[in-house]
């Protein structure tokens, strides 16, 4: 599946300022147009964990939605973490499966002890909270849940334990997952079958876990099997906490 992303330099609208902005960075209209990937070619398929990392303002989720975008063009379901609506009652009673099945799910993202199941949601903590979001996507049965800023909100180490128990649980489903994070210290945990990461210099890095039965073997990068980065015509320079684009040749 190929997905493309780009960025637009030049201000929506003209201003005295954003000419002074444009002249002080060297910003001309010839360089408005900033090309994160072109074409970049991705072996997604159904019920693969696919993260996206990188600092912030490498394009990595730029890369994301534009991969969303292609799956819901392809007519797949899609449930983003970010936007759930928790709702107000009790855990047992928010999930929409049957009794022993919303048991079973809750159980799965860590949520399986009796006083945590006559809980609402607002009285859970961050983690529990974050376990939930991920039970009621998985609820509502869509091909792939999304989620930008992967695990942001969460301590390291919980980070790491919602990512192992994430990756248990899309082996156990069908359900596919695109997320986005600047932390790369759950990869390890997360164990992801396709992982692009984004450098601010432009360099986009794909490694893809291949698996022979059920044990993967070595991660191999795609940036040497044909992918070129399409050509920069910006380079990025940071002014006073400022990113801005420059001529880099």
């Amino acid at each position: 599946m190929k997905i493309s992303a780009q960025h637009q330099f030049l201000p929506k609208t003209n201003s005295t300022r954003s000419s002074m902005v444009m002249d002080n960075f060297g910003i001309s209209f010839e360089q408005g147009l900033h090309v994160i990937a072109d074409g970049l070619d991705l072996p997604v398929q159904s019920g693969q964990i696919v993260i996206f990392t990188g600092e912030s303002g490498s394009g990595k989720s730029s890369l994301m939605k534009s991969l969303r975008t292609e799956l819901e063009r392809d007519h797949q379901t899609i449930v983003s973490l970010d936007e759930l609506d928790l709702g107000t009652e009790i855990l047992v009673d928010e999930l929409d499966l049957p009794f022993e099945e919303a048991l079973q799910l809750l159980s799965a993202c860590g949520l399986g002890e009796a006083h945590l199941l006559l809980r609402t949601p607002h009285e859970l903590s961050d983690g529990q909270r974050y376990r939930f979001r991920l039970a009621k996507a998985l609820s509502s049965r869509a091909d792939w849940i999304v989620a930008d800023e992967y695990t942001a909100t969460l301590d390291r180490t919980l980070a790491k334990v919602v990512s192992l128990n994430l990756r248990k649980t899309a082996d156990r489903s069908a359900t596919g997952f695109l997320l986005a994070t600047t932390h790369d210290d759950i990869i390890d945990d997360l164990s992801p079958d396709i992982h692009v990461h984004c450098q601010l210099n432009g360099t986009i890095d794909v490694h893809v876990a291949e698996s022979n039965g059920s044990k993967k073997k070595a991660s191999r990068s795609l940036m040497a099997s044909g992918f070129h980065l399409a050509p920069n015509p910006t380079g990025r320079i940071s002014h006073g906490g400022i990113t801005a684009a420059t001529n880099s040749g």
